[in-house]
C-alpha cells in the first residue's frame, strides 16, 4: 500500500507539472529554459499562503520565490540586491533610500513599482497590533514608507535600527492591486485572503498549482525583472514520512530533498548522491508552559526549581548520538550556531544528572506517590506533552523516547499528543497559552541575524508566535535595545545578555542543534546554498542557478 501511494503522487505531479504549462524538456508557455523541471521533496507541508497567517518556514520559502523583496543574502551570507538595485543611508541612520528595477511587472502584467514596497510596509507597520502582528518585527520603529517616484522608496525610522536590511529581507513585497482593498477599516480582512494558487507573482516562478500535503508547482515567471532561473519550473512534494521521501529520492521520482534525516546520509552518500551538510539554524527544545495564569492543573510547571530539574534530566549528548547520529551538538542557548557569530558560546549544555534533578525536585516538596510519580498540589505529575507533526516522525521521536524515559526515573511522566503542525500551533495558543502543558518542537531563526528568534519570545508575539507563555518586560527591554543598538559589539553584549535570561528562566529547554542536510541527485549543478538550504527563505539565487549538470 505505502508503495503504491508513492508511485501515485509521483505520477499526481508528473500530472500537475504538464497541465501547469512545464514539461520536462523545458518549456514554460513561451518561455525556453536549459533545465528542464526540478523536483525536490519536502518533509514540512505550506500552512497557508497567506503572509499575515503563515508561520512556517517552509510556506515563507515559497513567498521568496513568489514575491519580490528588497534584498536578499548571497552565498557568503552577504546583503546583496533583489528587487532594489542599491540603497543609501542617511548620517544618522534613521532614514534609507532604495532605488528599484525599472518597468518590472506582476505576473498578471499589471506594474510592480516601489508604490508596492511602501504599501507593503506600511500594511504591516498600520496594523502591526492585529493581522499583520505576524510580520511586526520587521517593521520596529518605522515612521513611514513612502514612493515619491516609481523606483524610489524612502523608509524613515523613528530611531536608528541596527539590523534594516536582515528585516527587510524577510518582508515579502504584495501586489497592492490585489490586497488593497482587504485594509478597510481594521484589516481583519487581510487575513481571510486565502490567496489560492495560481498566484499573481513579482518573484522568478508563478505558483500555479497546490493540493495541500501533497504538492506544490511553479513556472518560471517571463515577466520576472531579475536574471531569468535556468529551469522552466519546479514541482514540490510534501511527504508525512522521512522514509518515503527518500526512497522517491533515490528512485528517481525526485531530484533533491531539502531536509535529510541523519539515517540517511551513509546510504545517499553511498548511492551517488550528492549530499550538503552545515551547521543548522534550527534548534529543538521541549517548552514548559510559562504562563503563570496557567491551568491549576499543571501550574507548578512555572516553579523555576521545576523547570532546573528538568533542564538536568535531559540526556543530550544521547539525543545526539542516537537521534542525530553525531550530526548536531548539544543545545543551549536559544541562538543556534548556524546564525553567523551570535549565539553566546559560554553557555553550555545544562549537566545530564538525574541525581540533582531528583534533589532538586525533593527539594521543591514534590513527594512520590505510591506508584512512584511525583504529587504536586495534589495532582500526580502526569502532563500531555504536544508533538506535531514536524517532531514525531524519526529523529524527534527517538528523542522523546529517550527524554519519556528519563524523566520518568524523577517520577514524572509524558503522555504524547500527536497532532498536525496546526492543530499543534492551535493548542499551545489556546486560551492565551494557559491550557498546554509542555510542547516538544523545533525553532528555526535567520542566517545573518538573530531578531527573529528573540522576536518569538516577546509578549507581544503571543498568540501568534511565542506559543510558550512567557511573557517578560526585562525580556522585552532588552528586545528593543539590541534592535536600537548601532555599535555592533553593544549589540552583541545586549544579545548575549537575552541569551543568559533565557538560559535563566527556562522557556525553552533546548535540546540540539541539528545539522542542516539536504541532498540531490549529481545530474543537477549550480544549487548552492544559501544558510545551509537550496530553498531558502532568505534568497533566491540557489533556484536561479540551479540547472542541468553537463
Amino acid at each position: 500500500m505505502r508503495n503504491r501511494f508513492r508511485r501515485a503522487a509521483a505520477a499526481l505531479l508528473a500530472a500537475v507539472l504538464a497541465a501547469g504549462g512545464v514539461t520536462a524538456c523545458g518549456q514554460a508557455e513561451s518561455e525556453t529554459a536549459d533545465g528542464g523541471v526540478f523536483r525536490f521533496g519536502a518533509n514540512q507541508p505550506i500552512d497557508s499562503l497567506n503572509p499575515f497567517v503563515s508561520v512556517v518556514s517552509m510556506t515563507f520559502s515559497v513567498f521568496e520565490q513568489i514575491y519580490p523583496t528588497l534584498v536578499q543574502l548571497d552565498p557568503n551570507d552577504k546583503y546583496v540586491p533583489e528587487f532594489a538595485t542599491d540603497w543609501t543611508t542617511s548620517e544618522d541612520g534613521q532614514t534609507w533610500t532604495f532605488h528599484t528595477h525599472a518597468g518590472a511587472k506582476w505576473s498578471d502584467g499589471e506594474p510592480l513599482t516601489a508604490a508596492d514596497v511602501a504599501w507593503t510596509l506600511s500594511t504591516i507597520a498600520k496594523f502591526q497590533d492585529g493581522p499583520t502582528a505576524g510580520l511586526a518585527n520587521y517593521v520596529v520603529n518605522l515612521d513611514s514608507a513612502t514612493a515619491p517616484d516609481a523606483n524610489t522608496v524612502v523608509l524613515h525610522y523613528a530611531n536608528p535600527v541596527s539590523n534594516v536590511l536582515s528585516r527587510l529581507m524577510s518582508v515579502p513585497i504584495l501586489p497592492r492591486h490585489l490586497w488593497q482593498k482587504y485594509t478597510e477599516g481594521n484589516g481583519d480582512a487581510l487575513t481571510t485572503f486565502p490567496n489560492t494558487a495560481p498566484i499573481v507573482s513579482g518573484g522568478p516562478f508563478v505558483l500555479v498549482k497546490h493540493q495541500p500535503k501533497q504538492i506544490a508547482l511553479f513556472k518560471r515567471n517571463p515577466a520576472y525583472y531579475g536574471p531569468k532561473p535556468h529551469i522552466a519550473g519546479f514541482g514540490i512534494q510534501f511527504f508525512s514520512t522521512d522514509d518515503a521521501m527518500i526512497t522517491a529520492l533515490k528512485s528517481h521520482q525526485l531530484d533533491a530533498v531539502q531536509s535529510v534525516p541523519a539515517t540517511s546520509v551513509g546510504n545517499l552518500e553511498a548511492s551517488g548522491f550528492k549530499v550538503l551538510s552545515s551547521p543548522g539554524m534550527r534548534f529543538d527544545s521541549i517548552t514548559v508552559n510559562a504562563n503563570p495564569q496557567q491551568q491549576a492543573a499543571h501550574r507548578e510547571l512555572t516553579n523555576p526549581l521545576l523547570r532546573e530539574a528538568l533542564d538536568h534530566a535531559i540526556n543530550r549528548a544521547e539525543i545526539v548520538k542516537t537521534s542525530l547520529l553525531g550530526h548536531g551538538k548539544p543545545g543551549g542557548a536559544v541562538i543556534a550556531p548556524g546564525t553567523a557569530d551570535w549565539t553566546d558560546s559560554s553557555i553550555k549544555p545544562p549537566s545530564f544528572d538525574l541525581g540533582l534533578a531528583n534533589r532538586l525536585l525533593d527539594q521543591a516538596g514534590y513527594r512520590r506517590g505510591p506508584d512512584g510519580v511525583r504529587i504536586a498540589s495534589d495532582h500526580p505529575m502526569d502532563y500531555p506533552i504536544i508533538l506535531p507533526e514536524d517532531t514525531y516522525g524519526g529523529a524527534g521521536l527517538r528523542s522523546f523516547q529517550i527524554i519519556r524515559g528519563d524523566f520518568a526515573q524523577l517520577g514524572i511522566r509524558l503522555e504524547p499528543r500527536l497532532l498536525d503542525n496546526a492543530a499543534a500551533n492551535e493548542a499551545a495558543m489556546a486560551n492565551k497559552s494557559q491550557d498546554f502543558a509542555m510542547t516538544m518542537w523545533g525553532w528555526s531563526g535567520g542566517t545573518s541575524d538573530p531578531d527573529d528568534t528573540l522576536n518569538y519570545l516577546t509578549c507581544a508575539s503571543q498568540g501568534i508566535l511565542n506559543d510558550t507563555g512567557y511573557c517578560s518586560k526585562e525580556w522585552d527591554g532588552l528586545y528593543g535595545e539590541q534592535g536600537e543598538a548601532m555599535n555592533p559589539a553593544d549589540r552583541h553584549d545586549v544579545v548575549n545578555r537575552m541569551q543568559q535570561l533565557a538560559a535563566r528562566e527556562r522557556p525553552l529547554l533546548v535540546l540540539d542543534y541539528p545539522d542542516a542536510i539536504e541532498a540531490h541527485s549529481p545530474s543537477w549543478t549550480g544549487l548552492t546554498p544559501v544558510g545551509g538550504a537550496s530553498f531558502s527563505s532568505e534568497s533566491k539565487l540557489p533556484l536561479l542557478s540551479v540547472r542541468k549538470a553537463g
